[in-house]
């Protein structure tokens, strides 16, 4: 996984072709199970200064999925209210704005983090919170950062090859939004950004595909709602021997997030969890939790919005774990590249699009398929000869800010590109050949 460079306006063109090697659209994905309940709050008129839309011909486009006027289009919109409806195609530029905002604040976690093994910081974060975003070069980003999250997951291999993490490592913040930046916004935004993955073992938690239930709220376990088995050790797992804070990650998160909630009960709130990776993943898991334990309620009894940017983020859950998502009215805006293998993992071969057969029947494995939750922002980039870019953060952010015009495949290209595709299809085979054979108890 590439590390984001020292500023958030430095990126890595040297990962994107000489002449881009793949158009990129944008495109929606919905399911076609309607949602339960969503959010209520009432309609604020967001104060971020915006861009004129690109607004597509009447006749090409109903009144149903237009998007609205920028002059209408209210922050609860941009979260997610109705299920960006209008907003995704083509990508209205507010949207366009706000994600590529919330993907900075996700780079600054990678940007932050230090890898040097000689360091005493050495996997924590290398600045304190005061001083985090002004190192990073976002010093007006508008943000407070209130607490580091730190994370041990309680993973090992067969025969004991590899022993659990014992330390915490730093994986992301939380933030406040400062007074100026809740006046622009129009709201006190609470954020989660969470970084993807870097230490062994927390790749090997990538690949505990098995899925387990999740069982946070005690009162109501639901045992068909499961998640991958890694993702939620990663959660879960206690740290006490940390230096800086103990419990597991999800203690951490709970008691930040529920002592901003308290602190800013009298204003309109939202809580918006971004993540890269594997990161996206202990959003999606955080914003689960939060609903189901209803600590996303305000002083009046009304929800506040809670809502996950995620970028390159894989699979979490099965389909119950999709569908209580949607019935707690947890919305998803999942950033994509058609050419990241992460994106489909796991769950490679049991997925949403294999439990049905012919749209008619159900299949026996159908509550055992893994499930993506939300709405779809689909890319398409490549690198010829530089695999490692279809997943890189940065990249992402690249392709959200170019217009899609200026991106033209070229003849060679894509006969240059042929061959790292070929590589791929054996690799997915592979995947493939792994998840039968687990599925066979083999």
């Amino acid at each position: 996984m590439a590390v984001a460079p020292s500023s958030p306006t430095q990126r890595l063109r040297a990962c994107m072709p000489p002449m881009a090697a793949s158009a990129t659209h944008v495109a929606l994905r919905v399911s076609n199970e309607p949602h339960k309940a969503t959010a209520t709050t009432t309609a604020t008129t967001v104060a971020l200064p915006v861009p004129t839309p690109v607004v597509a011909p009447a006749d090409r486009r109903s009144d149903a999925t237009a998007a609205p006027p920028s002059s209408t289009c209210t922050w609860q919109d941009v979260h997610g209210a109705d299920d960006w409806r209008g907003l995704v195609e083509p990508l209205h530029p507010l949207l366009r704005a706000e994600v590529v905002r919330y993907g900075e604040l996700v780079g600054a976690c990678y940007r932050a983090l230090d890898l040097d093994p000689r360091s005493k910081r050495y996997l924590k974060c290398k600045h304190g919170k005061k001083q985090i975003l002004q190192a990073v070069g976002m010093g007006d980003a508008g943000y407070q950062v209130t607490k580091y999250i730190y994370s041990a997951p309680d993973v090992t291999l067969p025969m004991g090859i590899c022993r659990p993490c014992s330390k915490g490592r730093w994986i992301g913040y939380v933030a406040v939004a400062s007074d100026s930046e809740a006046g622009r916004l129009g709201r006190r935004d609470i954020l989660v950004s969470f970084r993807g993955t870097v230490t062994c073992s927390e790749w090997l938690a990538n690949f505990m595909s098995a899925l387990a239930p999740a069982r946070f709220d005690p009162a109501d376990p639901r045992p068909d709602v499961r998640v991958e088995s890694g993702f939620l050790s990663l959660y879960t797992s206690d740290n006490d021997t940390g230096k800086f804070t103990a419990g597991s990650c999800r203690n951490q998160l709970l008691s930040e997030i529920s002592r901003l909630i308290a602190e800013h009960k009298h204003e309109d709130l939202s809580i918006t969890l971004a993540g890269h990776s594997m990161g996206s993943s202990l959003a999606l898991l955080l914003g689960y939790d939060l609903a189901e334990l209803g600590m996303n309620r305000g002083v009046h009894g009304g929800a506040i919005p809670v809502t996950v940017f995620s970028f390159g983020g894989p699979r979490v859950g099965n389909l119950e774990f999709k569908n209580r998502c949607d019935e707690l009215g947890v919305k998803v805006l999942r950033v994509a590249n058609a050419n990241d293998p992460v994106t489909k993992m796991p769950g490679v071969l049991f997925n949403e699009t294999a439990r049905v057969l012919g749209g008619r029947y159900e299949m026996p494995w159908s509550k055992a398929c893994y499930a993506h939750v939300g709405v779809e922002v689909a890319l398409d980039f490549f690198k010829a000869g530089d695999i490692a870019c279809v997943h890189d953060l940065e990249v992402y952010i690249d392709q959200l800010q170019k217009n899609p015009k200026d991106d033209v495949a070229t003849a060679s290209s894509l006969i240059r590109v042929q061959p790292m595709f070929e590589s791929w299809r054996w690799q997915m085979a592979m995947i493939r050949t792994s998840e039968w054979l687990r599925a066979l108890g083999i």
